[in-house]
């Protein structure tokens, strides 16, 4: 028998035919090409695994809310930067979820784990974040995570931070009422300015029946004083004779009709000043009682007429459509939304000759409409869409606050009306749509 040296070649088996290392190649060569393919594939899910680790590792250091993974036994498992952030921990992946949470909210918690689990549904809760400065308000919702036989393998927890949020609303509340009451005074700057614009004419006003009612005061004191003499010589025992010669020089027959028409004059002055003040009380008032059906004419009449009191200028006032309308809402502050208009068309009339402004009530299908009127210049269309806007205005520097429209327009809306612009000439005119009230 030969000895075979390391270096020489196996002898081939008397056996295997050529045909058969052939497959055995073969099969190698698909084992080979399998295994390469396997390695390609796997390198590939490995990147793509290494590709979700680096996404999830950037939305967890980039997320602004809170997000825990944790395990079935409550070990966190992954968090994101901002709950270290707010926690001020380095370390907190490994460590129990309870350590993050209030002591007082442990108990809920458990709870709230335990429902997701057996619910597998979200459960939102209100738990205390442990921070550096103390439990922080956390709005925390659970997810159960589940396996491939759909059993809570563990639970992922997002939760927004209230102490900020709310801290945010009570700003904006804040705000919110500053707004209002900046809003509320600007209503009252604006009505101050009307009616100190009616200062000069409510002095009229008022002078002409105090005038009258101190005139006839005096004239009361002299008949007086005649009626006095005549008792007073009754009282010493005058004769017949005496008494009716004095009572003809004194007069007292002419005297007693003076009399009562001295006192009915005293009366209808103090009537006037009564209606006066009556009338001011109504357009100064806020306004803040409650609703009630008033007649839009005479509402609309007496705040026309207050506002051209005090002008300078001739303007002619105009009423016109039906005697009377009635509409419901609060009179005080229909009389500023009419004051406004017939004070804007006043303003835009000054120098004009024929100036003339009619104000128009009537009925319309369960409305009450008043339309405000002038023969002005008018208004051009690029000035159109910015009329009701606060602060805008065509007026000179002094002459206007730009909030009378905004104002008038608001109002409008609150009692469930409208006020606009409406098509006319051949100057400016308003319509004021108002719920109607029952004739």
């Amino acid at each position: 028998m030969a000895t075979l040296r390391p270096d020489d070649p196996l002898p081939r088996p008397a056996s295997f035919s050529d045909d058969a290392w052939i497959d055995v190649l073969s099969a190698v060569d698909r084992t080979y090409a399998d295994l390469v393919g396997y390695q390609e594939r796997l390198e590939r899910q490995n990147a793509e695994l290494q590709g979700m680790r680096a996404f999830l590792t950037s939305i967890l250091g980039s997320v602004s809310d809170v997000l825990i993974v944790v395990s079935r036994g409550g070990l966190v498992e992954q968090a994101s930067a901002s709950l270290m952030a707010r926690t001020g921990r380095v370390a907190i992946e490994g460590g129990d979820l309870r350590e993050l949470i209030d002591p007082a909210d442990h108990a809920r918690l458990q709870a709230g784990l335990a429902e997701a689990r057996d619910s597998r549904r979200s459960v939102v809760l209100e738990l205390g974040l442990l921070t550096p400065e103390g439990p922080s308000p956390l709005e925390l919702s659970i997810a159960p995570r589940l396996d491939d036989r759909g059993r809570a393998a563990g639970f992922v927890l997002t939760g927004r931070p209230l102490g900020e949020l709310r801290l945010a609303y009570a700003e904006l509340s804040a705000s919110h009422d500053a707004l209002k009451a900046a809003q509320a005074q600007l209503v009252r700057n604006e009505k101050l300015a009307s009616l100190g614009r009616l200062l000069a004419g409510v002095a009229h006003e008022l002078n002409n029946p105090i005038s009258f009612v101190y005139a006839n005061t005096h004239a009361l004191d002299r008949y007086l004083t005649k009626f006095e003499t005549y008792f007073q010589r009754v009282q010493e025992g005058a004769s017949r004779e005496e008494l009716v010669a004095l009572r003809a020089n004194l007069r007292l027959d002419r005297e007693i009709g003076n009399l009562r028409t001295a006192i009915e004059g005293a009366r209808d002055g103090s009537e006037r000043v009564r209606d006066i003040v009556e009338d001011l009380r109504r357009l100064s008032s806020d306004g803040s009682g409650e609703r009630l059906v008033f007649d839009l004419v005479d509402c609309a009449r007496i705040a026309a007429n207050w506002v051209l009191r005090g002008m300078k200028q001739p303007v002619a006032l105009t009423f016109a459509g039906e005697p009377q309308v009635m509409a419901f809402g609060r009179p005080g502050h229909i009389q500023q939304i009419v004051m406004n208009l017939v004070q804007n068309a006043v303003d835009a009339l000054e120098g004009c000759a024929g100036a003339s402004v009619t104000l128009t009530a009537r009925a319309e299908n369960g409305r009450a409409v008043l339309t405000v009127a002038d023969n002005g210049p008018g208004i051009s269309p690029d000035l159109a869409a910015a009329i009701f806007d606060p602060f805008f205005t065509t007026k000179p520097v002094g002459r206007g606050t730009g909030l009378g429209l905004s104002i008038s327009h608001k109002i409008a809306e609150e009692h469930g009306g409208r006020l606009m612009l409406a098509e006319g000439g051949p100057g400016a005119t308003f319509r004021l749509e108002l719920p109607g009230g029952p004739e």
